[in-house]
């Protein structure tokens, strides 16, 4: 959900040094938080800053009843900016690498994540427009490197990967962090690139090279929809956790050639049950619609928007096909996985592209009656990993495993929400479960919270911070209370 550059307007009115390391488990020593001291780098230490960027944050700030809310947002809103960025230029253009957090290195799905709630005032502020068009050159530069990797290195020469894929049996080529196959992984860049370009009107980034890195993306989700063989790419680690090593000499379970692409591994970076994630699959259809929009209008290539086009149609008639399976309660609803030979999962994960997120990243309407099915049927007992502790209630995933919420499940449900009590829970939930910290984390034990995972993960602070002003701007009733 990206909020107009109006919609903004219409509104009245640190990460501190030290962060623990996000492989360990914490358990929280909490801080007091009775006098809401910032938690925000001083202005000297922060690696980015927007005018426009500050200037929303204190009118949202105005807006909130809460103090502990709008200290939480106040903290979380700008975290990104303050911590991740990393501006540079590369071959002459400007660069843009940012981290996720406590990992050194930039995932295509975190990177556009991350700076999409500030794309409604990248019109109005001439630093913001550099940061996207830096990051859109390096996502597309990456891509080119290799269009089955999930994560990059800062120096694209560099062979330096992340130390526990150092050892993984693939094609590593330098700039690689890791190689996970994830579908996601191309959709989302599609989706930075549409939301700036609507949202800024500038066409400056969509060069040839930026050109040359989306045939390869078409060509990827070609190969991956594995008509003709299972394609070059392949994936082992040697891991005692399953959920890191697709199985079959690392193709992955076999799956039918039904027209949907195959992906070996989740948004969380696990690897998939069925090879053919649904709502993976849902986040391409719409992707590729994005970009046969976008080459038609910037590019006038008719020839490469009729072909985005009929894959799009054609992974879309194959959901409706392969990927329906009778609810609990009547009406059918969306799988998780598939294989193409009748079986199905049903579960759902707390990152996006997930079943309960379809709305939100564009796949459907919010009020679809089958979305609705969907995504009820996820937050709740029928979904293995939906949790309800005497913290809060969420969904987690294999990553960390059971009784883990992530906040992003809870952020995504509040987003996806036409219900203020709804809303409001999802509120009072991110609102007591921060720990004292200040910020999102990964994920809080279902009962208690200050046993987390990640103190420094900008996506989720990100999102979080898009609630707020979402509802600053939409439903401001709720956060003046």
């Amino acid at each position: 959900m990206t909020l107009s550059r109006r919609a903004l307007l219409k509104l009245a009115g640190a990460a501190a040094g030290g962060f623990a390391s996000g492989a360990d488990f914490a358990r929280a020593a909490v801080p007091p938080v009775t006098r809401f001291a910032s938690r925000r780098p001083p202005p000297s230490k922060r690696l980015f800053t927007s005018a426009a960027v500050e200037r929303t944050l204190a009118l949202t700030v105005a807006t909130i009843g809460d103090p502990e809310l709008a200290w939480l947002f106040g903290n979380c809103y700008p975290n990104t900016l303050d911590t991740t960025v990393q501006l540079d230029t590369l071959d002459g253009r400007p660069d843009t690498f940012i981290v996720t957090g406590d990992i050194d290195a930039m995932w295509l799905r975190d990177s556009a994540a991350q700076v999409w709630p500030y794309l409604p005032l990248a019109r109005e502020d001439k630093a913001l427009r550099r940061l996207y068009r830096g990051l859109i050159h390096r996502q597309a530069r990456c891509i080119a490197i290799d269009p089955y990797a999930n994560a990059f290195l800062p120096d694209p020469r560099s062979r330096a990967a992340l130390s526990w894929a150092l050892h993984d049996d693939t094609d590593m080529r330098p700039g690689v962090a890791e190689r996970k196959w994830e579908i996601d992984s191309l959709c989302w860049p599609i989706r930075l690139a549409h939301g700036y370009w609507q949202a800024s009107g500038d066409t400056e980034p969509f060069d040839d090279d930026w050109r040359a890195a989306m045939h390869r993306v078409l060509a990827t989700f070609r190969v991956q929809q594995r008509k003709d063989g299972r394609g070059p790419y392949r994936f082992q680690r040697m891991s005692e956790n399953a959920a890191e090593n697709p199985p079959l000499s690392g193709y992955g379970n076999p799956a039918r050639p039904v027209g949907l692409i195959h992906s070996m591994f989740r948004p969380s970076d696990d690897a998939c049950l069925y090879p053919l994630s649904v709502p993976s699959n849902f986040f391409a259809v719409t992707s590729l619609r994005q970009l046969a929009a976008m080459s038609e209008a910037i590019h006038h290539d008719r020839s490469f928007a009729a072909d985005c086009r009929a894959l799009a149609d054609e992974v879309e008639k194959a959901l409706h096909r392969y990927a329906l399976m009778a609810g609990d309660a009547g009406g059918d609803v969306w799988a998780y996985e598939v294989d193409g030979f009748g079986n199905q999962l049903f579960m759902d994960d707390a990152n996006a592209p997930s079943l309960s997120s379809l709305a939100y990243l564009g796949a459907c309407p919010r009020d679809d009656a089958r979305y609705r099915r969907t995504r009820a049927l996820a937050w709740s007992a029928r979904n293995p990993y939906f949790f309800d502790g005497r913290a809060a209630q969420g969904i987690g995933g294999p990553h960390q495993g059971l009784r883990m919420i992530w906040p992003m499940s809870i952020t995504m449900r509040a987003l996806t929400s036409d219900r203020d009590a709804e809303i409001a829970q999802c509120l009072h939930w991110l609102k007591t479960t921060h720990a004292g910290t200040g910020f999102m984390h990964e994920a809080f034990d279902q009962d208690d919270p200050a046993k987390y995972t990640r103190s420094w993960f900008a996506w989720a602070n990100s999102l979080f911070g898009e609630l707020i002003v979402t509802l600053a701007a939409q439903q401001p009733h709720l956060l003046t209370a």
